[in-house]
């Protein structure tokens, strides 16, 4: 529950501290003495959006504080034992803070560590409901009507359990319209794919073969003039009418004789000897290679033909190399594989599909009987509260019907509304007056707050609308409410605030520097004056004061 709330610089606020009664609080005050503004500042550390146009020095930082008891309270300890941040779980007390610099800048805090808007949101709505005063248009709402009878059904894990397996359905639908479309594609390609493939197969292009070829083609094409020229060399090395070895050996003769003579011719002899062993050599390797090239006119015209179909598949695919082309010829009958395998694959995920849509259906029926269980029950609760705040001719339908699978299970809910026993039941929205949706609003949360483990519920002037008795069994279902839970509710009510464990009045007060709001706790005796002022004006009547002291003292 909210034990203490703090403010400081906020609108018209410069400082206040409000202690908060763990049972029924009664905030009153004149129109625009500040009531709303309270409401304004709480509703920042319940994670909404901040402005800097509210603060009212703008050169001083604006802070919200809510200070929150959470013993006992386990779902606010497990979530945020859920989050990343490094939050303290062990403390019997929660304090959310916001703080706003003149600039705009907004920061949020829990237990002092910083938090993002969304987490001090998720943190809150496990803490406080908060209703204002235009929030009964939520009433008409599928959405709010919906949450309604899961709350008052239990369905909690049920609904949780269907979101599981509602989105399992989703991801296996994905998957198999994602592969009856790729099949599609692939069939529209299928034929153009497989006369490529042809190609490559009648091919039948082996690794490097194109480059291969290329320098295999440049040798054929010079053979003659290679064949001519080793000929050439090597018959004027051995064969010609001087061969080239016969003069060097013819040299070696004629120098033998002096080789003792001089020392120098010696070593020439090696020389020559060597040359004459190499000369020999390259003259027997002419004569072999010579023999290695042919002239192959048939070779010539078959590599002549399988070039010119590599380039042309090279052009087409728009690569440069034969292993580009074997990459493609690859791919190529990947893709006529998969169009092969993809019906087993469909196959698979229809059965999938199947399977997880009868287990959400499974679940959604679960949920939807026990909508309708708490259907009939509804009604009556709420129609015999609508008696008791003034409505006696009211009542409500409650309308559940079927429909296609979604998000929500596999119902269309709508609450219907009779606001004069006509049997004519028509949806909330259209036909019920603002006094009647705040009654109605009330009486349904009374109800819903027995199934929700919400320790505050806030009201802000919910009472819109109603008077006299009316505002008084208002009165007491908020007194019933506040018995098992803190209730903290704005009125203009004098029946209403009468039943209050705390009763706080909101003033204007005259300063220096301007008008500020101010707050106090009101004592038994100025509980009693506020409400006999609120029946009777600023000086009330003895009789006033009569009636005010029998309200706070019932």
């Amino acid at each position: 529950m909210l034990t203490k709330l703090h403010i400081k610089n906020y609108a018209i606020i410069d400082e206040i501290e409000i202690d908060f009664s763990d049972k029924l609080n009664i905030i009153t005050g004149e129109t625009g003495a500040g009531k709303s503004i309270l409401m304004g500042a709480l509703s920042l550390i319940l994670g909404e959006r901040a402005d800097s146009s509210s603060l009212v020095s703008k050169d001083k930082k604006c802070f919200i504080e809510g200070y929150f008891s959470i013993t006992n309270n386990k779902a606010v300890a497990t979530y945020l034992q859920s989050l990343e941040e490094d939050m303290d779980t062990d403390q019997s007390e929660l304090v959310l803070r916001r703080e706003i610099a003149p600039t705009g800048k907004s920061r949020a805090f829990i237990n002092d560590t910083p938090a993002s808007l969304q987490t001090l949101r998720g943190v809150a709505s496990l803490l406080v409901d908060l209703h204002q005063q235009f929030d009964t248009l939520e009433l008409g709402s599928t959405d709010f009507q919906r949450t309604v009878i899961d709350a008052l059904a239990g369905n909690e894990n049920l609904l949780q359990s269907f979101t599981n397996s509602y989105q399992a359905y989703l991801s296996a639908q994905k998957k198999l319209a994602a592969l009856l479309a790729q099949k599609e594609a692939f069939t529209k390609e299928a034929d153009y794919n497989q006369f490529l493939l042809d190609e490559f197969e009648e091919l039948q292009l082996q690794t490097n073969e194109l480059e291969l070829m290329e320098q295999e083609l440049v040798l054929l094409n010079n053979a003659e003039g290679i064949k001519t020229a080793l000929a050439g060399t090597s018959h004027a090395l051995a064969y010609a009418e001087t061969p080239v070895v016969s003069v060097v050996k013819q040299m070696l003769q004629q120098l033998q004789p002096f080789t003792s003579v001089h020392e120098g011719v010696s070593e020439l002899i090696n020389r020559l000897q060597v040359t004459h062993i190499e000369l020999q050599d390259i003259a027997s390797e002419l004569s072999r290679l010579e023999n290695t090239i042919s002239t192959n006119e048939e070779r010539l015209h078959t590599i002549n033909e399988r070039m010119a179909a590599g380039f042309k598949l090279l052009k087409k695919h728009g690569v440069t190399t034969t292993q580009e082309l074997l990459d493609i010829w690859a791919s190529l009958a990947q893709k006529l594989l998969a169009v092969q395998n993809i019906d087993d694959a469909i196959a698979a995920h229809t059965k999938q599909e199947k399977e997880t849509l009868a287990a959400a259906t499974d679940i959604a029926t679960k949920i939807s009987a026990a909508r309708k269980s708490q259907s009939a029950p509804l009604q009556k609760s709420v129609n015999t509260l609508l008696a008791q705040v003034g409505m006696p001719n009211a009542s409500i339908q409650v309308s559940i019907t079927n429909t296609n699978l979604n998000a929500f299970g596999t119902d269309q809910i709508e609450f219907l509304f009779d606001a004069n026993k006509s049997g004519k039941y028509e949806s909330i929205k259209k036909v019920a007056s603002g006094g009647e949706l705040s009654r109605l609003m009330l009486c349904i949360k009374s109800l819903v707050a027995t199934s929700v483990n919400l320790p505050t519920l806030i009201f802000d002037e919910i009472d819109t609308g109603i008077s006299g008795e009316a505002a008084k069994q208002v009165g007491i279902i908020m007194q019933g409410l506040a018995a098992s839970r803190q209730i903290i509710c704005i009125t203009h009510q004098p029946q209403i605030a009468g039943k209050a464990n705390a009763h706080f009045f909101v003033y204007k007060q005259n300063k220096e520097s301007g008008i500020a709001t101010h707050i106090k706790r009101l004592t038994k005796a100025e509980r009693i004056n506020a409400i006999a002022q609120m029946l009777s004006g600023e000086q009330p009547t003895p009789a006033a004061i009569a009636t005010a002291t029998e309200m706070v003292e019932e």
